[in-house]
């Protein structure tokens, strides 16, 4: 199977093209902002050096959220974009599986995970998942110590707003150096999921409403 995933959910942008369990191409770039300029040209770097075309692709992959709410737009629409042209399927990953997937087996063997996403406000959006990564609940927007007290016993946390968490909690927590998710675990993710019939449909995962104000 071969999936082309994109992700822009959160503070970095990627794109992977993933073929029966190996990444064959992959970019990633740690951003805040500008997603929207640079996700198009590292799709087309990573189809360019893995010598891949759409027609070639099975699915396609992309973070759903919760993240930054621009960033979550910009990945879907992209996606979208490129799998009405193609023709093929999209499957939503939710952004705090993809980054509790990329942590080693080895560092949450006997630990749950707590992976912590920045919501650029007062909470964080926070996700738990006990050592095989199984999901112990929905994803949620809580305060940090509200956050910090999800867990009891041995946990890793993840996430690029995990250091607002961390000295709250007690001790046994492993912090990882890991923050946004790379495409390469929505690609795996994706294309598990999709064999299973358990992806997310393309359509933002939002936790509160859009920071907009209504015209008068």
């Amino acid at each position: 199977m071969k999936v082309l995933a994109l992700d822009s959910a959160t503070s970095a942008c990627s794109a992977a093209l993933w073929q029966d369990g190996i990444v064959v191409a992959q970019r990633f770039m740690q951003m805040e902002r500008g997603q929207s300029e640079v996700l198009v040209p590292m799709v087309a770097e990573v189809m360019a050096e893995a010598g891949a075309s759409f027609a070639e692709l099975d699915l396609l992959a992309v973070t759903v959220g919760p993240g930054a709410f621009t960033g979550i737009r910009i990945g879907l629409a992209t996606a979208r974009a490129l799998a009405l042209a193609a023709a093929k399927p999209l499957a939503g990953i939710a952004t705090p599986e993809a980054v509790a997937a990329a942590i080693p087996p080895a560092e949450r063997a006997g630990r749950s995970v707590l992976v912590v996403l920045d919501s650029r406000r007062d909470e964080v959006w926070v996700q738990a998942f006990d050592t095989d990564l199984a999901p112990l609940g929905d994803p949620a927007a809580l305060l940090p110590l509200e956050a910090a007290k999800l867990l009891a016993g041995p946990v890793v946390a993840a996430g690029d707003a995990a250091s607002l968490v961390v000295p709250l909690m007690r001790d046994g927590v492993l912090a990882t150096s890991l923050g946004a998710p790379h495409a390469a675990q929505v690609a795996m993710l994706a294309a598990r999921r999709w064999a299973e019939g358990t992806a997310l449909p393309p359509e933002p995962l939002y936790l509160r409403p859009a920071d907009v104000t209504m015209p008068k």
